[in-house]
């Protein structure tokens, strides 16, 4: 990494910051008239071009102004981050804490109603990510038979979830039997996570090999199977906002944003990653893993109940974002939601 000094840092910053603002290549000039720096054009021109050299701006044809790279945005968060206070607007974020906190005991319709307010305040794509099943803690399970092989199987949880399946069961099975052993499921498992559910069942279903048609031996495949959620829950709100952006005017790149979205398993699998990560995590283009999204920036934080990270709040949008704004609501909408469930 190269190390620049304070003139050259000002010059990068105030480039990123005219870029963000205006889509247009910076020229030098605009940055003499734009910020009293005490340097000529000529001298501006020249940091510029040695900024150039270094990886952090780019030029798109010879005649025109200068353009950040990822590299130059990198450099620009970090900075961000490094000063603290750099963006504060209360007023912002007022009227979202009364509209979430009545849905605080509904966790999905808590991230998704959060992701719609994300996106309006940002214009971006607002998104979040549900508590990870392993971690989620059993409340009640409901068993309903749906058909004469089928049941359905609605979870509740202590974090505030609804989740719903159909799995396959033995046709024998009533509406008595499954009754009881949501009964019996509800007495054994209330109150364990997923993880040491299905770490119990492995044991109790190693000690009923001799019992395999009892009822005990059903409730244990039933509530197997009705556990078994390999992803988290990914809300996503605000297409429209984004395809407003210049940054999106052709097709090609928002046909790239399309697939980043369509790849959910992707998205929740680099959020799922980042929720154990402390505090505000920023993901600028190519430090991307996904290809459709190495031209997108990401801006997560996770949500905690006590020690625990039970979601994962954030933004996604082009990498010309107005980082300062998009981390501060990023980080206090995370910040508020923890505050809401710590007060359940």
């Amino acid at each position: 990494m190269f190390m620049l000094n304070e003139r050259n840092k000002k010059i990068l910053c105030a480039v990123v910051q005219s870029y963000i603002n205006f889509p247009d290549p910076v020229g030098s000039r605009s940055v003499t008239k734009k910020y009293s720096f005490g340097l000529s054009p000529a001298t501006i021109r020249n940091i510029m071009a040695d900024l150039e050299d270094m990886g952090f701006l780019t030029q798109p044809h010879t005649s025109a102004g200068r353009v950040p790279t990822d590299l130059g945005y990198r450099f620009y968060v970090d900075s961000l981050v490094a000063e603290g206070d750099y963006y504060s607007n209360i007023d912002i974020l007022q009227g979202i804490y009364k509209r979430l906190e009545s849905l605080k005991n509904d966790m999905d319709t808590l991230l998704s109603e959060t992701t719609k307010d994300l996106s309006r305040l940002s214009h971006y794509l607002g998104i979040a990510l549900s508590p990870s099943p392993d971690i989620t803690t059993l409340k009640r399970i409901n068993l309903l038979k749906y058909k004469a092989d089928r049941v359905a199987v609605v979870l509740f949880t202590d974090e505030g979830l609804i989740k719903n399946k159909i799995i396959s069961i033995d046709s024998e099975i009533s509406q008595k039997d499954l009754n009881r052993i949501a009964g019996y499921l509800n007495s054994e498992f209330s109150g364990y996570t997923f993880d040491e559910i299905r770490l119990k069942i492995i044991k109790e279903m190693s000690r009923e090999k001799s019992r395999c048609d009892s009822l005990i031996s059903k409730a244990m495949r039933i509530c197997q199977d009705a556990l078994y959620f390999p992803y988290s829950a990914l809300f996503v709100s605000g297409l429209s906002e984004v395809l407003e952006l210049p940054d999106f005017a052709d097709l090609k790149k928002i046909r790239e944003l399309s697939r980043a979205i369509e790849d959910k398993h992707t998205i929740i699998k680099l959020l799922d990653k980042l929720s154990e990560s402390a505090g505000v995590q920023v993901i600028i283009g190519s430090e991307n893993t996904l290809e459709e999204m190495k031209k997108l920036s990401v801006i997560v934080s996770p949500c905690k109940e006590g020690e625990r990270s039970i979601g994962v709040v954030g933004i996604i949008g082009p990498t010309r974002m107005n980082y300062a704004k998009a981390i501060y609501i990023v980080d206090n909408t995370s910040k508020l939601i923890t505050k809401m469930l710590a007060e359940r």
